[in-house]
């Protein structure tokens, strides 16, 4: 069984997936830094070059062969939940847990990332209220919710740690 983490940029998927893998003595892979390898380029340079929508085929690909892992913290793009075939390929196999935050959080741990292609635009706090409006249906696919607003890294992996044995995952 794995765990995957999906949410907004900046929500902590990260952080959260590389220390939840670590306290829970499994595998963690990241779904960008897959493509990134396999394209030998960065998403921003995907973005740029090749558009959203061949990256959204890549992302596709490599969901459906990371789905197929077992004992893996899967870090997830901030868009593999908009696509219904990657939730269903992530379900087969694991549990999703979305992590959400506040557009002006979301906002103030960005603002310093230059590569963040979605965010390259004049007013980055509007693009994000409405990039999270507009996916809100599609994050309410998850398992279950981790508000990151006010919690560390370590707060939030021992808050998804109870959920999960409230679930009884194995």
């Amino acid at each position: 069984m794995n765990i995957v983490l999906v949410g907004f940029m900046g929500t902590g998927k990260t952080a959260v997936a590389k220390l939840l893998a670590k306290s829970l003595n499994m595998k963690y892979i990241c779904t960008d830094e897959v493509i990134e390898d396999k394209e030998r380029r960065s998403i921003n340079e995907i973005f740029k070059k090749s558009g959203e929508v061949y990256f959204r085929r890549a992302e596709k690909e490599v969901i459906k062969k990371v789905a197929e892992l077992d004992k893996f913290v899967i870090d997830c793009g901030g868009g593999v939940i908009l696509d219904e075939e990657n939730v269903q390929n992530l379900k087969t196999n694991g549990k999703i847990i979305c992590l959400q935050a506040a557009a002006e959080v979301i906002l103030e741990r960005t603002k310093r990332n230059r590569e963040r292609p979605l965010l390259n635009t004049k007013d980055p706090l509007a693009k994000i209220k409405e990039l999270l409006e507009f996916r809100a249906p599609f994050y309410a696919r998850a398992d279950f919710f981790v508000d990151t607003n006010n919690l560390t890294v370590e707060q939030v992996v021992e808050e998804i740690k109870t959920k999960l044995k409230n679930e009884s995952f194995n």
